[in-house]
């Protein structure tokens, strides 16, 4: 079957304010042409939370949770940390209103690659959510922020996704690819739960680029998150590979590829290559475990997705296979309402100021 020329029909969509137009031709190209590998049959939904939550299970370990509070003149602020390992301390730092009082609902919110909890983007964000009345919770993902080598040249993140690509003892194999981090929160919503400010039947979660594909990795199979917004995240990881649209994604752990290709003998990275770390690292990303599989999951909580128009990281064409696949379920589920995406129009991979009034807005209504 020929591929479809999805990259045709999107600039024949519409864009409009308040949200994005497509044409009746996208969908039916859709449903009609879509390879049949990918969603013709799709695996049941039970099966593929099951398979997930299989793959990154480990031992369970206490908490062991500390927190201090700092002063701040805009939010209640708690700093400190749990463990989701026995060997991994996970930084977190917690914003309330000022006034908090009694249990508040949660928002957790993360980070993109190369970033922190601490970047004064995601602080900012932090107050927005506190001024609308809930508790902002963000953490560093693995190898970043304050779990990452700070050394001068140094790039923990890639030098940790070398290192797995590199392991050969397939009892010990490390996710540090977005699904290690997926397991903390998993194990952050188990502390959250504990805590007496916390309405554990109100939490959502909210990611940016890498803390987006966190989101809707962790969120979609943990029922707890009853509210999420994936940002410049929702793609389908085979639909790139099928289209020569892997680069953006490759280009974010770059050095790890490039010592990829070279371990496998290759010029340089490529296709197959470039597949091959995916395989190992994040084993059935481009079958059960990609966005348009996964995403179906989250029926019928509430789901934002936000997307650009121009984003080489997150091709839109993916992102639409994501959000048709949802939409879907949602109609069969009658909570259709529940589901919304917005396109930028001539964006790059970027959490535009209109998106972040959108993500707040979202929670206000559905947390």
């Amino acid at each position: 079957m020929k591929p479809v020329n999805y990259a045709v029909m999107i600039k024949k969509s519409s864009f409009k304010t308040g949200g994005w137009y497509r044409h009746a031709i996208i969908v039916a190209s859709v449903v009609l042409l879509l390879p049949v590998a990918i969603f013709a049959q799709p695996m049941a939904v039970d099966k593929v939370a099951g398979d997930f939550k299989t793959l990154l299970q480990r031992p369970a370990v206490d908490p062991n949770a500390m927190f201090t509070r700092i002063l701040s003149d805009s939010a209640m602020v708690e700093k400190g940390y749990f463990y989701s390992e026995a060997s991994e301390k996970v930084p977190v730092l917690v914003y309330k209103p000022l006034n908090a009082r009694g249990r508040l609902p949660v928002v957790i919110c993360l980070h993109g690659t190369g970033g922190s909890k601490d970047d004064a983007g995601m602080k900012d964000l932090l107050v927005r959510f506190t001024r609308a009345g809930f508790m902002a919770v963000a953490i560093d993902g693995r190898f970043h922020g304050e779990r990452a080598n700070t050394a001068t040249g140094r790039n923990s993140y890639v030098e940790a996704i070398i290192k797995a690509w590199q392991n050969t003892d397939s009892t010990h194999q490390q996710h540090p690819f977005f699904f290690d981090t997926v397991y903390d929160l998993w194990k952050l919503v188990d502390y959250l739960v504990t805590r007496t400010d916390v309405n554990a039947g109100r939490i959502g979660m909210m990611g940016i680029s890498k803390g987006g594909i966190e989101t809707w990795m962790a969120a979609s199979v943990d029922k707890r998150i009853k509210v999420a917004v994936p940002v410049i995240a929702a793609q389908s990881f085979q639909w790139s590979l099928e289209n020569n649209r892997w680069q953006g994604r490759a280009r974010t752990i770059w050095g790890a590829h490039v010592q990829a290709a070279k371990d496998l003998g290759d010029t340089g990275v490529n296709k197959n290559n470039v597949q091959q770390v995916w395989n190992k690292l994040l084993p059935g990303i481009t079958g059960e475990f990609d966005c348009p599989s996964m995403i179906r999951l989250f029926a019928p909580r509430s789901l934002l997705i936000l997307s650009t128009e121009n984003d080489a990281n997150c091709p839109l064409p993916g992102a639409l296979l994501a959000y048709d696949a949802a939409k879907a379920v949602y109609e069969q589920q009658h909570s259709a309402d529940k589901l919304k995406m917005d396109v930028a129009p001539n964006q790059p991979h970027r959490f535009t100021p209109k998106h972040v009034d959108m993500t707040i807005a979202w929670f206000v209504k559905w947390l």
